[in-house]
């Protein structure tokens, strides 16, 4: 089983404005998302990162999946992505992690951005 490190560990400290509770229910609503954003063995590229911000500001939840050829370990790339994004860590799992950022431009229905 793949270990699982959230935000509040030491591994990724410095993303801690999010509070546990709001932490915990955006990782029940990931847990239902697709990867929508693939690190290759190039890492974190200037398109990647523009591509990063695209999906994070139509969706604001986004699911992000390291590729195994490449240097990059999730947690590194959660905490570089995250830190350039301006966004929060929602969790790392294996290979995979989300990542939260709102946007307050957005419409608030009944539905969060992520679902539509």
């Amino acid at each position: 089983m793949p270990c699982v490190h959230d935000v509040g560990s030491p591994a990724l400290e410095g993303f801690m404005s999010m509070k546990g509770k709001d932490r915990a229910a955006l990782r029940a609503e990931a847990h239902h998302l697709s990867v929508q954003v693939h690190i290759g063995h190039a890492g974190l590229t200037p398109a990647l990162l523009a591509s990063l911000n695209d999906v994070l500001r139509t969706h604001e939840l986004v699911k992000v999946q390291v590729a195994k050829a490449g240097d990059l370990t999730a947690k590194d790339a959660a905490r570089d992505a995250a830190e350039r994004a301006r966004a929060e860590v929602i969790q790392v799992i294996g290979r995979t992690f989300t990542l939260y950022r709102e946007n307050p431009e957005l419409k608030r229905g009944e539905l969060p951005p992520w679902r539509g």
